[in-house]
């Protein structure tokens, strides 16, 4: 199918039609591939929620299916009894296609041995997996047969790929960032942070050094975003706390017991904003672009917060105020953080915001905030007036209250049941010990969430029918969002802390139709992939039904790496929508009668205006 000269139809090993797509999904899901005769075991901090949470039937809202389908790998924090505060915050994932073959594959941060001249045989929950510890890449091997049948397998490439990453990870990022159409892969680390460029030939080259965004220091979430529209990817680093293992601080919980410390006992680290020099090269310039004071960062995102078609970035900080840097256009940003209503809750007060998103969770054309917290805040809903400027909804909205009692990390906007209305899916895990948990050696382990949009303004917890996959409880962290076997619903791999990777598989957005949609630059070279345009604004016009309001972009949750696709669900509606696109430069191209039920790239070319 063809949609006009600049848009490109899309491999063949994109999504099938939604009717084959019904037909299939169950079968790939329910009867996955045999794991290897030996997989390895679970560590014991996360044991007991194996069986719960890899259970599941053909009539569970999702799946989980990560060792199943190849993606063996349980996170190792490295605790020794100390109590090192770095030992609460791991780990983000990243979901993004590295070998441009049309699916994603999957990155998975680990850590490593904390303290000095600890050794792993000190370590209360030993590594599972090679040795010594790194972060790992796996490689999406999705066949899609001509039948629409689907087999999903994972295959372990970290060795061949070049990418040696043996930091104390905390995050990752993903973009562009020489425009060569292959997509790159920032880390935070405790530490020095790591920056891999892609060869586009299934390799990585550490550029972290020449690059110059080899800072150390303890980041967690990053953004690539082109906040000065010149066409190149430049990139947002939110830095935690200023911590030193040689003068950790002992801290108890309320029982007196010893525990983790709290971000408060820390100054915070001042959060690094790097231009894009064109030239493989970052220049620091935080000083110039951006002014005090900064907070203890865990959540980034950026977007179009006040429709001036420029990216605006959203910072959660850990207890301080949270930051929303607006666009001045000129190089620089103000922020607008305590006049916007976003940076504490309504009453008043900072709270431990943690996971982010933006969405157009109301259909109204603007992005609202959701935003992850401790278990007696409850998650934060702050609804955008179209204009910058927010209202704390989540007493009303019922997410608040349905959130309580529950440590939030990793979240988003996520249409699971592509209605065409936002959801939200949080991942969470306390981080200070739970008590009444018995014998459990990791008492910290909790339930996910799962929120439905009633398109009244309100959420409905329907975590309970969601199926196994969220009647387990892990100690979950980062958590990335994207069409992982490419059926056309959105699907979400979860990072635990010290515990094994879930993949949880939608099975039951396929009941719906949807859009899928690729938004890429124009192409440097006939053999090179134009480049995924993050921060492109699309609009899904459909006659007598409400326009949807999307954005295509990688960051948010939590430390994590989203699918730079566009995925947008349509209901029942069969009719081909009209696709507008506001490209990150500010030009406008539409397109006529877009195809659903499959993904298609739009490339900019020269109609836009």
């Amino acid at each position: 199918m063809s949609i006009f000269p600049v848009a490109v139809q899309s491999a063949t090993r994109l999504l099938a039609p939604v009717l084959v797509a019904v037909a299939t999904l169950t079968g790939c899901a329910g009867e996955p591939q045999e794991a290897s005769p030996d997989p390895p075991p679970a560590s014991a901090a996360s044991s007991s929620a194996v069986a719960a949470a890899s259970a599941g039937g053909p009539e569970d809202w999702f799946l989980e299916r990560a060792e199943a389908v190849g993606l063996r790998f349980v996170h190792f924090n490295g605790m020794s009894g100390q109590f090192y505060f770095p030992e609460t915050i791991p780990a983000g994932v990243a979901l993004f296609d590295y070998d441009n073959d049309g699916d994603l594959d999957v990155y998975l941060v680990q850590g490593q041995m904390l303290g000095e001249g600890k050794t792993l045989s000190q370590a209360l929950f030993q590594p599972v997996g090679p040795l010594p510890p790194r972060g790992r890449l796996f490689r999406n091997d999705l066949d899609v047969r001509s039948d629409g049948t689907r087999t999903l397998n994972f295959t372990d490439v970290t060795d061949a790929s070049g990418i040696d990453a043996r930091g104390y990870g905390m995050g990752a990022a993903t973009g562009d960032i020489d425009n060569d159409g292959c997509i790159d892969l920032y880390l935070t680390n405790l530490g020095v942070n790591q920056l891999f460029q892609n060869r586009c030939d299934g390799t990585f080259t550490d550029v972290s050094k020449p690059s110059g965004t080899d800072r150390s220091g303890w980041g967690v979430s990053a953004s690539f975003v082109d906040y000065d529209r010149d066409g190149w990817l430049d990139l947002y680093v939110g830095n935690y706390v200023q911590y030193d293992l040689g003068t950790d601080k002992p801290c108890t919980n309320l029982t007196g017991k010893r525990d983790y410390c709290t971000p408060a006992v820390y100054q915070a680290q001042p959060d690094t904003l790097y231009h894009n020099d064109r030239n493989g090269r970052f220049t620091d310039v935080t000083a110039k672009a951006l002014s005090e004071p900064f907070g203890p960062a865990l959540g980034v995102v950026s977007a179009d917060f006040n429709n001036d078609g420029w990216p605006d970035i959203f910072v959660g900080n850990d207890t301080a105020p949270n930051l929303l840097w607006i666009n001045q256009r000129d190089g620089t940003f103000k922020n607008t953080g305590l006049i916007s209503g976003a940076a504490v809750s309504s009453t008043g007060k900072p709270e431990a915001s943690m996971g982010v998103d933006a969405g157009d969770y109301d259909n109204d054309g603007d992005d609202d905030l959701v935003v992850t917290v401790l278990p007696a805040e409850g998650s934060n809903l702050f609804v955008n007036d179209g204009t910058g400027l927010f209202e704390d909804l989540s007493a009303t909205s019922q997410l608040g209250p349905g959130s309580l009692g529950y440590s939030g990390f990793g979240t988003a906007w996520i249409d699971f049941d592509n209605d065409g209305w936002l959801d939200i899916l949080t991942v969470n895990g306390a981080i200070q010990a739970i008590e009444g948990r018995g014998d459990d050696p990791f008492p910290y382990a909790e339930r996910k969430l799962l929120f439905r949009n009633r398109g009244d303004g309100r959420f409905a917890d329907v975590t309970s029918e969601a199926g196994a996959a969220f009647a387990g409880a892990d100690v979950g962290r980062g958590a990335a969002f994207g069409d992982i076997d490419n059926d056309g619903d959105t699907d979400v791999l979860v990072g635990n802390l010290n515990g094994p990777v879930r993949l949880l598989l939608n099975n039951i957005g396929h009941r719906n139709h949807s859009v899928c949609l690729r938004l890429v630059g124009e192409r440097r070279t006939p053999a090179a992939e134009g480049r995924d345009m993050l921060g492109a604004r699309i609009e899904v016009i459909r006659e007598g039904r409400p326009t949807l309001v999307r954005r295509a972009r990688t960051d948010g949750s939590y430390a994590s790496a989203n699918d730079p696709r566009v995925l947008v669900g349509l209901g029942e509606s069969t009719d081909l929508p009209t696709i507008r696109v506001r490209w990150p430069d500010g030009r406008v191209q539409q397109w006529p009668r877009v195809a659903i039920d499959r993904c298609t790239t739009l490339e900019q070319g020269p109609g836009a205006r």
